[in-house]
């Protein structure tokens, strides 16, 4: 009898830890968390692949373009409040930033709290999708800023752009 619960036991244990953990897409990972990191390549690959539906190229992750959207974030952020100009409008900060847009569009938003809503929230706002079906634009800026004590607790903002000269 000792044996049988014995058995019995280590088939349920081994059942137990059998089932690797299943790891959450970075897509839905709540951005309403101080520790959360924003995945650009899987935002990069998310919105590449809603332009290759549409008929345009994708884009490509832009460490200049990830400074200037996470300060804009990070500007709403600090300022609770939703702004596509919060610090100066887009032209001035790309050049500011000495980065040689040929073109450039920019979404800002609040409240969403995962890539993917703030993805489906572009995507459904005919200026914003408008701005991720950019014909022209190569590279792309994305950053989430959490602000606890605001109303929308994240901040949202993309920046897509090219310099290759026109």
């Amino acid at each position: 009898m000792r044996m049988a619960v014995a058995i019995l036991g280590l088939l349920a244990l081994a059942g137990c830890t059998a089932e690797a953990p299943i790891e959450q897409p970075s897509m839905y990972v709540s951005m309403a968390n101080g520790d959360a990191k924003l995945d650009p390549l899987a935002a990069a690959s998310m919105i590449s692949l809603y332009r290759q539906n549409n008929g345009l190229g994708g884009v490509t992750v832009d460490p200049e373009l990830m400074k200037l959207a996470e300060q804009q974030s990070q500007a709403m952020a600090s300022r609770n409040k939703l702004d596509h100009d919060v610090k100066a409008p887009l032209a001035q900060r790309l050049n500011a930033s000495g980065y040689p847009a040929t073109l450039a569009v920019q979404n800002v938003s609040a409240g969403y709290h995962t890539l993917a809503e703030a993805f489906s929230g572009w995507r459904d706002s005919p200026p914003h999708r408008a701005n991720m079906l950019k014909n022209g634009v190569t590279k792309l800026g994305i950053a989430a800023s959490y602000a606890p004590n605001t109303k929308y607790k994240v901040f949202w903002t993309l920046i897509m752009a090219s310099s290759e000269v026109r």
